[in-house]
């Protein structure tokens, strides 16, 4: 069976954990390495636990490195000894896959990048490998679908592009469900009849449109009646600019994710 380390046991890498015991992976066969003890103690039941990132990966055949983007050199480099026949997966925001190969020395790297909502198993990822085999392919594909499904990329760019579009895309939609809620507040309404109002409201619509064989601009022309509440709204979303905004929000989060990938 697959033997894994996590370098860095933070909310993503707890989330993939629980994803995969859910799945039926032995936690045995995990290594957690952290520098702060309490993370370590919030671990799913059997994972083993590691202050030393070296001792973690010893007898690992896959690494999946959940760090913050500006420690990934530090960290990677310092394993370089040990990663020369493993795979490496990383799901640090903005670093290129290319970078982690120079200087980790990794066999094989893996670049993902996954949105909040696997922390209920509900994600999004992104993955990119230029080296990656069909077989080392199909194994991330399952450890990370364990939170979320999975769609591969050709390009570290495009991976910086799922960054923009949904790796911060949850914000995007919270900020609107924020927006909505306030808007139903300033009607009257109370605050907590207008969040179980937008809630599920946004819930339905999203469901709606991964079900359904219509595209979200047909799903909306469906709901708008000529001369009718929803046309008068999205009148208003139109003259200012809601789709320019949205445009230039995902554009300037590319972009950041490219400096972050330069800043290394």
């Amino acid at each position: 069976m697959t033997r894994l380390a996590f370098i860095g046991a933070g909310r993503i890498a707890q989330a993939i954990m629980g994803g995969l015991i859910n799945q039926g992976l032995t936690a045995s066969n995990m290594t957690a390495a952290d520098p702060d003890p309490d993370i370590l103690d919030m671990l799913p039941t059997g994972v083993k636990r590691s202050a030393d990132n070296l001792a973690a990966v010893a007898d690992a055949d896959v690494v999946i490195l959940c760090v913050k983007p500006n420690m990934a050199k530090p960290v990677v480099s310092g394993l370089a000894s040990v990663l020369t026949d493993r795979l490496l997966i990383s799901v640090a925001a903005g670093i290129r896959a290319s970078d982690l190969t120079a200087w980790s020395g990794a066999a094989t790297v893996i670049r993902c990048m996954p949105n909040t909502p696997a922390l209920i198993r509900q994600g999004m990822i992104g993955l990119y490998s230029a080296d990656a085999s069909a077989v080392q392919r199909a194994l991330a594909g399952d450890l990370l679908g364990a939170v979320g499904a999975t769609a591969w990329f050709d390009s570290d760019d495009d991976l910086d592009k799922v960054t923009a579009l949904s790796g911060s895309g949850p914000a995007y939609f919270f900020y609107l469900m924020e927006a909505m809620i306030d808007a139903g507040v300033e009607l009257g309404m109370s605050t907590e009849a207008s969040r179980t109002l937008v809630l599920n409201t946004a819930m339905g619509a999203a469901a709606m449109a991964v079900k359904s064989p219509d595209s979200p601009a047909q799903l909306r022309a469906n709901v708008t009646s000529p001369g009718g509440t929803t046309e008068a709204a999205l009148n208003v979303l139109s003259a200012q600019g809601l789709s320019e905004s949205l445009d230039a929000a995902v554009r300037a989060a590319y972009e950041r994710a490219i400096e972050l990938g330069n800043s290394v």
